[in-house]
């Protein structure tokens, strides 16, 4: 496989778990996370939204990064003589 092929599974995965994490997040009520019972996790939902937080924009910067350098092109280059 190649380093092309690794970073655009990378970055798909990455899409997808920003997906969730988005879905999970509870701007005022329990949100999609109140039903597998995340916030249970947790000692407090503080903490729970803390780390959901600190995951999405790890995620976030992650796939935009990789958006960067797949749409530039920078993997397909050919080698400089």
């Amino acid at each position: 496989m190649t380093l092309t092929g690794i970073v655009t599974i990378l970055w798909a995965a990455s899409g997808v778990g920003l997906v969730i994490l988005v879905l999970l997040h509870s701007p005022k009520g329990d949100g999609l996370g109140g039903l597998g019972g995340q916030a249970q996790l947790f000692t407090s939902t503080k903490s729970a939204e803390l780390t959901l937080n600190r995951i999405t924009w790890t995620l976030t910067a992650l796939f935009m990064g990789l958006t960067v350098v797949l749409s530039a092109g920078w993997l397909n280059a050919p080698p400089a003589s």
